[in-house]
């Protein structure tokens, strides 16, 4: 029903509200049952929304005596949608065209349950979460036109996938690189030349290509480095996690243009290691 202009995760999360009502013996699928299946999201813009505004809790407290105060029924067949349910994925359809996304997102239904919730906007509003908040919150984490149907799994993609080995130096958790000085040293010549800059380290496994950049690292925590590799961070891909759990056409593609569109946006700030970058070819 959802699938042509939902992304996978706002279909879910509207045939969990379905399910929520059902399961709870009510008549009908309201606004406030797709509040609650939105404070069951984990990943994306609308997850981190919910996290940094601290209310996360409260409202689901909220939400729960709500739904709990309602009547139950039995045998009444299928929970139909109410009219605060249905205004609210028309305005989410609105929110859509409104910020030039192709698809309706979560976020584009939590900002449509500010805006005609009914129920669902009042305890929104008891948790200071009203329309103008939210909106500054989702600018404030990046929201963006959602072009793809699962752009969850790739908000903060390079926070998701890689590995900060500046701040992991800084902790003193890597270890020392030894007998390695010239090569450090030549891939960090490499690296601070304004073009063709992409060292590639060849060689047989448990010749020290990871720690090589494990080594780069300790010297850029160190301040043992050109100055322009000062206050670089420099982070390892996970291609592992990359592919894991990409079961959908182009979901790996989708997560490594994520990764290296953070990349670019972070004007010249992070240096990307791929490690195993022959594993990319033929992914």
């Amino acid at each position: 029903m959802f699938e042509q202009r939902f992304t996978r995760r706002a279909a879910s999360v509207v045939e969990a509200a379905a399910l929520r009502c059902a399961r709870d013996g009510h008549a009908e699928v309201t606004a406030v049952h797709l509040l609650a299946a939105l404070l069951e999201e984990q990943e994306g813009l609308t997850a981190a929304v919910l996290d940094r505004s601290g209310a996360r809790q409260r409202l689901a407290s909220a939400v729960a005596r709500n739904l709990g105060q309602r009547p139950r029924v039995e045998g009444g067949g299928s929970p139909r949608p109410d009219r605060s349910f249905a205004a609210s994925l028309a305005e989410a359809e609105a929110q859509r065209t409104a910020s030039g996304s192709d698809y309706v997102s979560t976020e584009h239904l939590l900002v449509a349950l500010a805006v005609a919730g009914g129920q669902a906007k009042d305890l929104l509003e008891d948790c200071e979460l009203d329309l103008e908040s939210l909106k500054g919150a989702m600018d404030q984490a990046g929201a963006q036109a959602v072009t793809s149907e699962d752009p969850e799994g790739s908000f903060e993609a390079l926070e998701r996938f890689g590995l900060d080995l500046t701040a992991e130096a800084r902790a003193g958790r890597l270890d020392p690189v030894i007998g390695r000085d010239g090569e450090i040293r030549r891939a960090m010549r490499i690296i601070s030349r304004r073009t063709k800059n992409n060292p590639v380290l060849v060689g047989p496994p448990g010749v020290g290509k990871t720690a090589l950049a494990e080594g780069i690292a300790r010297r850029i925590a160190a301040g043992d480095c050109p100055e322009s590799l000062a206050e670089k961070r420099l982070i390892a891909l996970d291609m592992g996690g990359l592919l894991a759990g990409a079961k959908y056409r182009g979901e790996f593609e989708e997560r490594l243009k994520a990764v290296l569109k953070e990349v670019e946006a972070s004007d010249g700030s992070v240096i990307l290691f791929i490690d195993e970058l022959h594993t990319i070819v033929g992914a």
